[in-house]
């Protein structure tokens, strides 16, 4: 039995470079954390838009507990690199590539 084929996410935001990091200090003398585009998704909606996390899942065609599990990876992600001094680097997400 093989696993469920994982659905695509609509995204629409758009990256803003290709990297978010501290100023001062080279992209390359800093840990780089992936960042994927449905978890900038996520956030972009949730946390900017003031969407919920059903409105949100609506709009990527997911559900609210795919979303959920997005949101949470990516306030983790986020909150380690701004509070650590890392960078966050914009990737496609793994079912896009």
């Amino acid at each position: 039995m093989s696993p469920r084929p994982k659905k695509e996410r609509k995204c629409q935001g758009r990256f803003c470079g290709r990297a978010y990091k501290p100023t001062g200090t080279p992209l390359t003398e800093l840990v780089q954390v992936p960042i994927h585009r449905d978890e900038l998704e996520a956030l972009r909606l949730c946390d900017g838009e003031g969407l919920t996390q059903e409105e949100a899942g609506r709009s990527m065609g997911v559900s609210r507990g795919t979303i959920q599990r997005i949101l949470a990876m990516a306030r983790k992600k986020s909150a380690k690199a701004i509070t650590e001094g890392q960078a966050l680097l914009f990737v496609d997400s793994p079912e896009n590539q």
